[in-house]
């Protein structure tokens, strides 16, 4: 797909192993973590991390067949600032408490409507601006590492206004799962990366929606979505009732 230079095909190998390398620390450290939608984020710097080496992960392979390592440091910089902005919303509704959103009440149809809400924002003109321009970034404007940082910091902007809806659904889906950072990393770099950017819009336009309405309606039946404590809690017996544990006589 790409025609690149001796130069920048070693650049698009060392992304590439570092993404890799991304993948298997984030394996590590998320590991047992996955309690589906509302899974807590723990402490700010470790959220800030974690979420750091989630972004390298899913995003660097995408980005790698164009830039340069720099240039790719400098483009991760904008994904950890949204980081902070939805560890600080997420934590804000959770302080909240509201009863609406447990899983057992409206919890299903507020991811669900998430992620439908994903699916439409593929079909907008400002995914196709943005899409457009992550498809073809930025090249630095003049020589110097000053240059280079804000071509990055620009284009990477320009891929959060192309791909926010997308982590928003992953954070419906359950932020702390791999296997939901892959399907969503796998949709990133199918936009990015194929021909035809508006046949891959519009295919996860629709996969996203058919997902949305699945976890809306039938969340149990969504394969690879855990569903959160309190509802496994409540569909437990009571071990208090329990006939092995009820007083004699």
């Amino acid at each position: 797909m790409f025609r690149l230079s001796r130069p920048n095909a070693f650049h698009a190998l060392v992304l590439i192993a570092i993404a890799a390398g991304c993948w298997a620390v984030t394996a590590n450290r998320m590991e047992g973590m996955d309690m589906g939608p509302g899974t807590e984020l723990g402490e700010l710097g470790w959220f800030l991390g974690i979420w750091a080496v989630m972004m390298a992960a899913m995003m660097l392979p995408s980005v790698a067949p164009r830039v340069t390592l720099p240039f790719a440091l400098a483009f991760l910089i904008p994904w950890v600032a949204v980081g902070l902005l939805a560890y600080g919303t997420v934590e804000a509704v959770r302080a909240l408490d509201p009863a609406f959103l447990a899983w057992d009440r409206g919890g299903p149809y507020v991811a669900g409507a998430v992620i439908v809400g994903a699916a439409l924002y593929e079909l907008t003109s400002p995914k196709r601006t943005c899409l457009r321009r992550c498809r073809d970034p930025r090249v630095p404007q003049g020589p110097g590492a000053v240059a280079v940082l804000r071509a990055g910091v620009e284009n990477g902007v320009i891929c959060i206004g192309c791909c926010w809806a997308l982590m928003a659904a992953l954070f419906a889906l359950g932020v702390m799962s791999v296997g939901w950072m892959i399907l969503v990393a796998a949709v990133i770099a199918v936009e990015k990366l194929l021909p035809s950017a508006r046949a891959a819009t519009l295919g996860t336009a629709a996969v996203l929606a058919a997902l949305g309405i699945a976890v809306a309606l039938a969340p149990e039946d969504v394969p690879g979505l855990t569903i959160p404590a309190e509802m496994h809690e409540e569909m437990m017996p009571d071990e208090e009732m329990m006939p092995d544990e009820m007083p004699e006589g």
